[in-house]
């Protein structure tokens, strides 16, 4: 069974109103189950159950801790939130005044695994279920893992007086329940409204940026932490955006000088927008080899 682009209609687009430049990705079409199922899709396989997986996002939430700990100890002109006239090339930043600091994160994938519905979906050779989805976010709590080292990078930021914030495309309807699946997880109390954004909160669907805006307005915000582009900037996921310049966006220098220095991404091999990608845009033409 192939590995299977479950979740990036909902998590990283959703199919809500967002403006008519924004991507938002169609459901994904149903992954045909393997005769013997005998083991689950090789992408799931590594983030949810490898050894390196867990060492490389545990390191990564390490890094997240110390940054943010001697980050505070000089106060930083501005945020790391992008200004709404900001572009990639010439980025500029929230100011942050004498706001109080905060660190603001994706939830799924980025503070949590939701090992349920991957596996139910795995199991059942499915593409992603929107009805089941919505369960989930309702009933999950308990069933979600913490990710691991978010527990101390969460415990370590909110001891030096930096307030974590979760912006997620769960759904505003289901607040409730996505706000006991992270303390079930061990991370403690996120309040819808204050501590936790939702898609639904204001009139841009899937896009975070509003969101953002509406966070960097209350605080200075010197972390940003996600597993796909979206969760820094609503510009990596412009509509028909090509490869090439995404790819461009994401590594240039403005924006190089940003990753680990208050922008942090998380592994997540099981589904993004890169799933679209084809052979040459995955493989340089003058990569190409055959054997003799």
């Amino acid at each position: 069974m192939r590995a299977l682009p479950l979740v990036a209609s909902l998590l990283l687009a959703g199919c809500a109103s967002s403006p008519a430049k924004i991507a938002t990705a169609p459901l994904p079409p149903p992954v045909r189950a393997s005769a013997e199922a005998a083991k689950p899709p090789v992408a799931l396989q590594y983030l949810y159950g490898s050894a390196e997986a867990a060492v490389a996002v545990r390191a990564t939430n390490a890094r997240i801790a110390d940054y943010g700990v001697w980050r505070i100890k000089a106060r930083p002109t501005d945020s790391v939130v992008l200004a709404p006239s900001a572009t990639m090339d010439a980025p500029a930043f929230e100011p942050c005044g004498n706001k109080p600091f905060a660190a603001v994160f994706d939830a799924d994938e980025t503070l949590i695994w939701n090992l349920g519905p991957m596996r139910h979906f795995a199991e059942k050779g499915t593409g992603f279920d929107l009805k089941i989805w919505d369960q989930w976010e309702k009933t999950g709590a308990g069933k979600a893992a913490a990710m691991p080292g978010s527990v101390e990078m969460v415990n370590k930021l909110r001891a030096a007086g930096i307030t974590v914030i979760a912006n997620t495309n769960r759904s505003a309807a289901n607040a409730k329940g996505s706000e006991e699946t992270l303390r079930a997880a061990g991370l403690g109390d996120f309040k819808h409204g204050e501590t936790l954004f939702l898609m639904g909160d204001d009139a841009t669907g899937s896009s975070k940026a509003g969101r953002r805006a509406t966070i960097a307005a209350k605080y200075c915000v010197i972390i940003l932490a996600g597993d796909q582009l979206g969760d820094f900037s609503q510009q990596f996921n412009v509509r028909d955006l090509p490869a090439t310049t995404r790819m461009a966006l994401a590594t240039g220098p403005a924006t190089a000088a940003l990753w680990d220095k208050g922008w942090f991404l998380f592994p997540n091999p099981v589904y993004g927008p890169w799933e679209k990608l084809g052979w040459d845009e995955t493989f340089p033409t003058d990569s190409k080899w055959k054997p003799d």
